[in-house]
């Protein structure tokens, strides 16, 4: 590996063109000691900041992309591929200030020194790139680095890393089955962190002399970088002290004049190697950096064009990123500017084109959500993560002008309530009504109680509506508007006849396009169909899920309930909700179905949007007599007339009230209907786009949403 110029110290604050002026304002030191446990089910959502009408944070927030996290947040990978229009640097944060390590140029990838398991060594790359085809669809996933040894280059193929020796010992054994067509005579052996320093060097070409000594001697020997203009060469990557008192042994027999020590494991090392894993057709070498020490920490700065991070879809971020060992695994942090995050996560969770107001609304809560996260412990190494057990934070492909406009307007504003900052929990679409917080984890305070929010409407004031119609054949489905011709005929109970205008058009399972779900039928222009009624389509405010049968219910029940589950569902009965009507309790089949607390309902029943539902039966109607008399008939067997008025024999039947509205009734399912998308707590975000198309502003907005809080600027 040949090292890039070396850079002088520089300070961490002097931002680049990418960032704006408002980002570039200092928003103070971050206040005190309190630490607060993320939303829960009985949570406060309020956490102590000082003061009533101001509050400071520190200016950057940490977001987590890889991390080993446990049960709060896990996403690893073995390696990180970094590139960038401009040069990177790798370094130290001491004290506020960058102090460069070295110039690593545009492209490198990114690994820890843990354990890790050597399965191969060949002077063939074909060998490596076999290996490679192997593992990659496996737990263990491959990387393979070319070196020399005794003269010659070689391609060592390794997989990891792993959080422990046992744990590497365990996956030799799997690794050996799945490459045992390419072993030969080798065995996959477990290597790890402990090494044999052959010297410090103050540059790398007189390291280089060593090291090519050490190589030629048929060492595993790698050229080190352990700060500015300072370098090492070490030797061997051995998992135990028994491997390290037998490489002593090797290495001194091979290297009599060199100056053996054993490396410390907690001082920060970057050991340098070349990385060919990513093309299997010939080798692409890239530098790679494997971070050696057990509490080292380094930063990798960014420069004026982003970074793209490969292993995050290719995404491009601000800012720089933090390189450690957490738990075993490779952590990798990106670090930046409070306000440019939120550049991004606004445009991840709602659209530029909303009006400006409804962009404000979001930033606020957007905002206010991170400080709240970021004060807690509930990630310990990062403040929030990527994804959305955080918010959506999507990189700079998010970034819109409007976006950022609207961040920038309100820079610094959260939401606070008696001096207290608020968890400014949103959802997509709180379907006409928000929640009340013990409709959705049983408790919280007094912050969020269920408003009105009928602008929610927003969600579906530009899209189609979908025909429900009966085929001739007694199967029934959803057409768009757009597709569907009225004949002027009528069935003799007064439902209009319609066909198709476009050939093979599909008969949707729900009013929405579902690529993924199969169609119910393919009609085309002349074929004739029974209008039953005329729906929205199904969206975040109004939708219709189902029906689902019995075991599917029962599938997605188990595990989210205490309560004894039936063989078969019958009955579905909603027996209790809450200020907003969402549901807060049913039974099944008569009896209570217990759950942690309402809002595990959305997954308990299949993965509703909300639980601001209604359930019917399917497969029964019941028929309400002049007095108070009911009866109660099953749909099984009923004979119907299709679209052609024909006689048909199905498991299904037609039922039309007075006003003239029919629905069809199938054997065995429960049809949900409902409104909203989400828990419905706090701020509907399509609410707030229909609040500011009306004229509110976005305090007006958040004041409207978040029960008598101050928006106040940090």
């Amino acid at each position: 590996m040949v090292m890039k110029k070396q850079l002088q110290d520089h300070n961490i604050c002097s931002y680049r063109p990418l960032l704006s002026a408002t980002a570039k304002k200092k928003m103070g030191k971050k206040i005190g000691t309190a630490a607060f446990a993320v939303m829960t089910a009985a949570a406060i959502f309020l956490s102590n900041v000082p003061h009533t009408q101001a509050a400071t944070f520190e200016e950057d927030v940490r977001v987590g992309l890889f991390f080993n996290g446990g049960s709060t947040y896990s996403s690893i990978v073995p390696v990180v591929n970094v590139k960038s229009a401009g040069d990177l640097q790798v370094g130290v944060n001491s004290g506020g200030s960058f102090r460069s390590w070295a110039d690593i140029g545009g492209q490198a990838s990114f690994g820890i020194d843990g354990y890790r398991v050597k399965v191969l060594e060949t002077t063939s790359f074909d060998t490596a790139a076999a290996g490679i085809k192997l593992l990659q669809p496996t737990s263990d996933k491959p990387i393979v680095f070319a070196t020399s040894k005794g003269g010659s280059t070689v391609y060592q193929l390794y997989t990891g890393m792993y959080a422990s020796e046992a744990a590497a010992t365990t996956a030799t054994t799997r690794v050996s089955q799945t490459a045992k067509s390419l072993l030969g005579t080798q065995t996959p052996a477990v290597k790890g962190n402990m090494h044999l320093s052959a010297g410090n060097y103050a540059s790398s070409a007189e390291a280089q002399t060593v090291l090519s000594a050490a190589q030629n001697a048929g060492l595993d020997a790698f050229l080190v970088l352990t700060g500015s203009s300072s370098y090492q060469v070490w030797i061997g990557e051995e998992a135990n002290s028994t491997g390290l008192a037998q490489l002593k042994v090797t290495a001194a027999a091979a290297l009599p004049s060199a100056p053996l020590t054993t490396v410390s494991g907690s001082a920060p090392a970057l050991i340098m190697r070349e990385n060919v894993t990513s093309s299997v057709t010939s080798p692409s070498p890239v530098d790679h950096y494997m971070l050696s020490g057990n509490s080292a920490v380094l930063t990798v700065k960014g420069n004026d064009s982003g970074t793209q991070v490969t292993e995050r879809s290719a995404r491009t971020y601000r800012g720089d990123f933090e390189l450690s060992n957490y738990n075993g695994q490779l952590a990798w942090i990106n670090v930046l500017p409070m306000e440019e995050y939120l550049y991004s996560v606004v445009g991840g969770e709602v659209s530029a084109s909303w009006p400006a107001e409804a962009l404000k609304a979001q930033a606020v809560a957007a905002r206010s959500y991170a400080r709240f996260q970021e004060q807690g412990s509930k990630f310990k190494i990062a403040d929030v993560v990527d994804t959305t057990l955080s918010q959506a934070y999507n990189g700079v492909g998010a970034e819109d002008k409007r976006i950022i406009a609207a961040v920038d307007a309100t820079d610094g504003e959260v939401v606070m309530k008696n001096g207290k900052l608020v968890e400014t929990i949103f959802s997509a679409n709180a379907g006409g009504a928000s929640a009340d917080s013990s409709e959705v984890w049983n408790g919280g305070g007094d912050v969020f109680v269920s408003v009105d929010s009928q602008a929610d409407e927003a969600a579906q004031a530009s899209l189609k509506k979908w025909y429900h119609v009966l085929l001739d054949n007694g199967n029934s489905g959803y057409v768009r508007e757009d597709n569907v011709k009225l004949t002027g005929d009528k069935t003799d109970a007064g439902l209009d006849q319609m066909t198709v205008t476009t050939k093979n058009t599909n008969v949707r399972k729900m009013p929405v396009v579902q690529s993924n779900v199969q169609a119910v039928a393919q009609l085309n222009p002349g074929d004739a169909a029974t209008v039953l009624e005329v729906v929205p389509e199904s969206n975040s405010y109004q939708w219709i899920r189902g029906p689902y049968t019995s075991a599917q219910l029962l599938a997605t029940l188990k595990g989210k309930t205490t309560s004894s589950l039936p063989s078969t569902i019958t009955s579905i009965q909603i027996t209790e909700r809450g200020p907003s009507g969402r549901v807060t309790e049913i039974k099944v089949n008569g009896n209570v179905v217990a759950v942690k607390y309402p809002d595990v309902f959305r997954t308990a029943l299949n993965g509703l949007p909300s639980t601001l539902f209604d359930v019917v039966s399917t497969d029964k109607y019941t028929v309400i007599g002049s007095g108070s008399s009911q009866d109660e008939l099953s749909a099984a067997g009923t004979v119907l007339l299709g679209a052609s008025g024909q006689g048909t024999g199905t498991s299904s039947t037609v039922i039309m009230n007075g006003d003239g509205n029919a629905r069809v009734t199938e054997a065995g399912g429960f049809l949900f209907t409902g409104k909203g998308n989400g828990h419905g707590l706090g701020m509907s975000q399509w609410g707030a786009k229909g609040m500011a198309d009306k004229g509110s502003n976005y305090k007006d907005i958040l004041q409207h949403y978040y029960h008598d809080v101050d928006i106040v600027k940090g």
